[in-house]
């Protein structure tokens, strides 16, 4: 045996021969198994082309699909107390938090944005259940505050994508009065008699469902998501019985009238806008017609680029 040619050589060339890969190229579908390649999984807005299966999109990355050009700005939200409780588990809650804003990139499980969706001005609130489960905290509740005083103020309606595991445990019952601060909200929406409109996505459980979530004029719901105050295993172990096949899905609550509509996330933009118009009492968009091209643009929110030197379409 020739160990420089059966052993160090080999070697030598793996070393210059080796190519850097990059570990997320690849996403496999939760539903399917389909191995997705990434820019293929962004492109259609993270939902399987094989199964139609919704997966997670961050709030991001919704929001650039949402609003017109992608253009919108963060609406500031007020800073709650960090730890009230000095609440500790495995590990402290402010250590809990610092983890999750390390490793999401965001403040809190819950982003406001003011932009326009069709031409229409439109406060939109988006919930990131990757964050912390989503927990609904006091950020969340003043989140959601901000969100309807914007709207108010400036006359626009709000829509509000709820994903969520429900309170968070960690701010124990401050967490749990966040369920009659945004029902106050959205009474304050109603009063000024503007459009809030809720598009229930994957999951939706616990007082998120018991409040803000299911207080809407016109409840959307994405394909497949998991909508309940108890999951189907608690009720499964508490009844003791099998419950149906897709219970507490949205297909199952759109069939006994619990929702309104059932869209594909490719499709909500469109049928979002035409919806907001009809409540609004606007008319129509024009088919084609260019984000921020005839109308007066409003100050508060930036105007897409080159928009005014772009042809028509």
């Amino acid at each position: 045996m020739n160990w420089i040619s059966n052993y160090v050589r080999p070697k030598i060339n793996s070393l210059f021969s080796r190519r850097e890969v990059p570990e997320n190229l690849w996403t496999k579908c939760d539903n399917c198994g389909t191995m997705l390649f990434h820019r293929e999984l962004s492109a259609a807005q993270h939902v399987c082309p094989n199964c139609q299966h919704h997966m997670y999109i961050s709030p991001r990355a919704r929001l650039e699909t949402l609003f017109d050009a992608g253009v919108y700005v963060d609406v500031p939200v007020p800073e709650p107390i960090a730890d009230p409780l000095h609440f500790r588990d495995q590990k402290r809650y402010v250590d809990r938090m610092r983890d999750a804003r390390r490793d999401r990139g965001e403040h809190d499980a819950m982003i406001v944005a003011d932009g326009e969706i069709g031409r229409l001005r439109t406060i939109v609130a988006v919930q990131d259940f990757a964050f912390m489960a989503g927990a609904m905290g006091m950020y969340v509740g003043n989140a959601i505050l901000a969100a309807a005083e914007r709207a108010i103020q400036h006359r626009a309606p709000l829509v509000l994508f709820s994903a969520a595991g429900g309170a968070r445990m960690q701010e124990g019952i401050l967490s749990l009065m966040q369920m009659p601060r945004t029902t106050v909200a959205v009474q304050m929406l109603k009063e000024a008699g503007l459009p809030y409109v809720v598009v229930l996505t994957h999951a939706t459980t616990g007082g998120v469902t018991a409040s803000y979530a299911m207080l809407g004029d016109v409840h959307i719901a994405e394909p497949g998501a998991l909508i309940c105050f108890a999951g189907p295993r608690v009720i499964e172990q508490t009844i003791r019985e099998k419950l149906p096949e897709g219970f507490q899905r949205a297909e199952y609550l759109l069939e006994h009238g619990m929702i309104d509509q059932v869209i594909p996330r490719q499709n909500q933009r469109d049928q979002i806008g035409t919806l907001l118009r009809l409540l609004m009492n606007k008319p129509p968009r024009i088919h084609g017609d260019i984000p921020f091209a005839a109308e007066k643009a409003d100050p508060d929110v930036p105007a897409a680029p080159d928009a005014e030197a772009a042809p028509p379409a």
